[in-house]
């Protein structure tokens, strides 16, 4: 029997329409509130920052909600995505698992963040809004954004994490070849911004004060609306194009995962796969399945946050959300996986954990260079510092199966290269690469701010 290596679907297969999870929940989400009044957001409190398209998605219960023509003509430029299975990890690791990987690093900015920010971009120019203001971790959103303004003529001003700034001048380069503004967070640019900066001067930023930056500019003039480029429903529902895809390709290679395993920041890359998944467990037909969503020590939202309601920004422009928390005012340490470092993490995701359907677990940023690095020597891929987290408890699952014997599927959502990351690979080769463990004060002390709702 023929090995094969990687599953590909025709052009005309990428999916007409995205999946809308809120459809099949056992029990519905708890609305947002408002971060003044404290009461149920409606789409006037939120019309300042989107378009009413997105808004609509945002609280839509229907399943399916239809691709427009327009998007999906760009999403033809890198999708279908290829399923691959990784024989040469296997054997690597003696292991008598089954590895698989849907791999979004073929996007023209090397990641899955363009599956939601060309439909943002589209959503918006069709609304007349010719500029966009956002945040940006590591710089995966910043740079696909910047990709989708240019792809609809709309101008994009981009707030990226201080730390991240420094540490990956590449990303920024990228976004200004796209035509975009990249600025560092905090920034002289605006109110949250010089305050915090009056504050402390060396501030290595986060995402919940790039989130208050770009939000304040949005709010600011008329002529701009606000992108997030996770978290929310309606960025999670675009990524389920990638879930849809996964399924049809699992079925192609003639199997099914009993492991699927992502990193989180915001949620958004791994609900994208997983959430078509997930419903088979909701609705039985896959009860055994395992849903591993894999965090920074640094960063430890699910495994060590409460379930509550907190702001989504440092500054509390941003609405209140439930979700697993560190406190709106966390600033993490700098380790190199910045699109992971955020306080919060997307409703659905802490909503289905809560539920029991998915499961969280937390590593340490060396060992997930040591499986980045190993992937790399065997399957090709330098991967992104992200990425890394959930192929290092993806080869931690692998190895689990060498010593049972159990010869288990793993599907990894592999969501973008490394390619601009070669100063986190120098760090790591060099043995210049640290742990960070985020204290437990730190988290109480964070935790003692939350909203009383």
């Amino acid at each position: 029997m023929e090995k094969r290596t990687k599953f590909v679907l025709d052009e005309e297969e990428i999916p007409g329409q995205w999946y809308n999870i809120q459809a099949d929940l056992p029990r519905p989400l708890l609305p947002p509130l408002h971060p003044v009044t404290k009461q149920p957001l409606t789409p006037d409190d939120l019309a300042p920052l989107f378009p009413m398209e997105l808004i609509k998605q945002e609280v839509s219960t229907e399943r399916w909600i239809d691709i427009p023509e327009e998007v999906r003509d760009i999403y033809k430029l890198w999708r279908p995505t290829t399923l691959f299975r990784a024989h040469r990890l296997e054997k690597a690791l003696y292991t008598p698992a089954k590895i698989f990987y849907k791999y979004e690093g073929s996007s023209p900015p090397g990641s899955h963040k363009p599956n939601t920010a060309v439909a943002s971009a589209y959503y918006n120019k069709k609304e007349g809004i010719n500029r966009i203001a956002t945040e940006t971790g590591a710089g995966q959103w910043g740079s696909a954004l910047s990709f989708a303004g240019a792809c609809f003529g709309v101008k994009i001003k981009v707030y990226m994490v201080a730390i991240s700034y420094k540490q990956k001048p590449y990303r920024r380069i990228m976004m200004e070849t796209w035509g975009a503004e990249c600025v560092s967070s905090p920034s002289k640019d605006t109110k949250v911004g010089r305050d915090m900066l009056a504050k402390d001067p060396d501030c290595p930023g986060s995402l919940g004060l790039a989130i208050s930056e770009a939000v304040e500019d949005a709010m600011s003039r008329d002529d701009t609306h606000y992108s997030l480029g996770s978290v929310l429903n309606h960025v999670l529902l675009h990524q389920t194009v990638n879930g849809l895809e996964a399924k049809k390709l699992m079925e192609k290679a003639d199997a099914y995962p009993d492991i699927i395993v992502g990193c989180v920041g915001g949620g958004s890359n791994f609900a994208g796969l997983f959430l078509p998944f997930v419903k088979d467990k909701i609705d039985g037909t896959k009860p055994d399945l395992r849903i591993i969503n894999v965090e920074p020590t640094a960063a430890p939202t699910m495994t060590r946050g409460p379930y509550a309601y907190d702001y989504g920004d440092t500054a509390k422009l941003a609405p209140i959300i439930k979700m697993y928390t560190l406190g709106h005012d966390f600033i993490p340490a700098p380790i190199h996986a910045g699109g992971l470092r955020y306080h919060g993490m997307a409703p659905i995701i802490c909503h289905l954990a809560d539920l029991g359907l998915v499961e969280a677990t937390a590593v340490h940023q060396i060992p997930t260079f040591e499986a980045g690095v190993t992937f790399a020597r065997t399957e090709g891929i330098i991967s992104a510092p992200e990425t890394n987290h959930c192929i290092r408890v993806a080869i931690d699952e692998a190895l689990k199966c060498k010593e049972s014997g159990e010869a288990k599927t793993i599907l990894i959502a592999h969501s973008g290269h490394g390619h601009v990351d070669m100063a986190a690979y120098d760090a790591y080769l060099s043995g210049k690469l640290v742990d960070y463990e985020y204290p437990k004060e730190k988290i109480e002390e964070a935790l003692s701010k939350l909203p009383k709702v």
